[in-house]
């Protein structure tokens, strides 16, 4: 008989695997300021005001927005988001910029129109508020990236809008918290059910995302764009500096599409527990090692399906945003998870090979978004690979190392424990070093 579980692997794609053009972070304050200025009679501003908290100012500071010729910034996302933005299009709300909106962000943000609050709270947090005239328009995201729980116009609380979610989830039946609260308690025996129920809708739909972070990868390899680690592997291996194998090809694809993300290619990526790098981790080491094998077609998808929850799995322990980089441990535990049930391994090759990529990667930092990211992606998509063969190989970390516990569920509660409470520091000594930058940065402008 099957098992019953609470949420079904649709919810989790429903809430967790979206598509996303740039990075979520400055895309959540333009998607909030956006969504501000549908409450105002007319698209003038005299001013615009944002509270954000420490890791959305970590991760919107230095990324370059897409089809802005290389903009960034916090205030840019917020002009650019309240001129140009399409709520309609969720957390592809920057998809409609033109010249004419582009240029009236800049003009505001030369006039110094646009104030940017750091909140020293944690917790994915964006009020935005819009001043045109006689007329004040503020909107509110937590929690996760679209999520608009609140809109007021000149104080008084907005309660009919299309843009407004509350607190639930996309599929209006459940919170996150709740999704992440459930996650907490699963095993790998759980997961493996769960994803198990994976049908024909969910495999398109999977495919479909495949297609747009190949895509990406595409971009990348073709324009060396960002730091061009992609384009850069493609030259070593023509050189016979390296050889083309399963690790080199998951780094080659993974960090080259990372290399257009972030070089601000307008191309979305279907991102996973709320972040395209996170989506761009989770699915393309997979999609990388597809020809050194036998596989099919629904064997491939189901592999990155199964990626997808193991990175929310382990997000919901770790956080949505923190001092620890999830490409690495969420997204880098669901890749090794997929490559392992690619290549044929069982629930005990898997938790071998998530220990050993936790082992491997646990002390990776999140310093915020930026070209630098394609390095850390091309690291966590060789060493998702390299920790499922080990396991396959019978090479796993011993449960008495360091922060391993006797079981995935131990083992990633430690990790967990470890990002929420042992790396609160150095999330702040992170953010001062880039606020000391900032200001050196801003000192030299003047």
């Amino acid at each position: 008989m099957e098992q019953q579980y609470r949420f079904t692997v649709k919810d989790i794609l429903e809430m967790e695997v979206t598509l996303a053009l740039g990075c979520t972070e400055p895309v959540a304050i333009a998607l909030g300021a956006a969504v501000a200025a549908t409450l105002l009679p007319q698209k003038e501003f005299d001013s615009i005001e944002i509270w954000i908290d420490p890791n959305i100012y970590k991760n919107g500071l230095a990324v370059i927005i897409p089809g802005t010729g290389g903009l960034q910034g916090l205030d840019t996302s917020a002009a650019l988001g309240a001129y140009g933005g399409n709520p309609e299009k969720d957390l592809e709300v920057l998809e409609s910029l033109n010249e004419e909106s582009i240029a009236k962000a800049k003009k505001l943000l030369e006039a110094g129109k646009v104030t940017v609050n750091l909140r020293e709270e944690v917790g994915l947090y964006v009020r935005t508020r819009l001043v045109s005239g006689p007329d004040t328009a503020e909107s509110l995201i937590v929690d996760l990236h679209n999520n608009i729980v609140s809109l007021t116009l000149n104080g008084e609380e907005v309660k009919e809008s299309p843009f407004l979610s509350g607190a639930r989830g996309k599929n209006g039946k459940h919170t996150l918290a709740e999704l992440e609260t459930w996650l907490r308690e699963l095993t790998l025996e759980d997961i493996l059910n769960i994803t198990s129920q994976l049908d024909d809708d969910d495999l398109d739909f999977l495919e479909i995302g495949v297609n747009h972070n190949l895509a990406l990868a595409e971009y990348g390899l073709k324009h060396g764009s960002g730091l061009g680690i992609g384009k850069a592997i493609d030259r070593l291996i023509k050189q016979k500096l390296l050889v083309k194998d399963m690790t080199s090809s998951a780094r080659r694809l993974t960090s080259a599409a990372a290399d257009a993300r972030m070089g601000g290619a307008k191309l979305p990526a279907m991102s996973s527990g709320g972040s395209g790098n996170h989506g761009l981790t989770a699915i393309l080491p997979i999609w990388a090692i597809k020809d050194f094998i036998d596989h099919d077609r629904d064997t491939l998808l189901r592999a990155v399906g199964l990626s997808h929850v193991v990175t929310a799995y382990v997000k919901a322990h770790t956080g949505r945003l923190s001092a620890v980089c999830g490409c690495s441990v969420a997204a880098g535990a669901g890749a090794t998870a997929g490559i392992t049930y690619l290549v044929g391994g069982d629930a005990h090759h898997m938790e071998g090979a998530i220990k050993n990529i936790l082992e491997d990667l646990a002390g990776v930092i999140c310093d915020g978004a930026k070209a630098g990211c394609a390095i850390k992606l091309n690291t966590a998509a060789g060493a998702a690979v390299q920790a499922a063969l080990f396991s396959l190989q019978g090479v796993n970390v011993q449960d008495t190392d360091g922060i391993i516990g006797d079981s995935t569920q131990k083992t990633i509660q430690n990790m967990g424990e470890l990002s929420q409470e042992g790396m609160v520091e150095t999330d702040k000594t992170i953010l001062k070093i880039m606020l000391e930058k900032q200001m050196t940065k801003e000192k030299k402008e003047e």
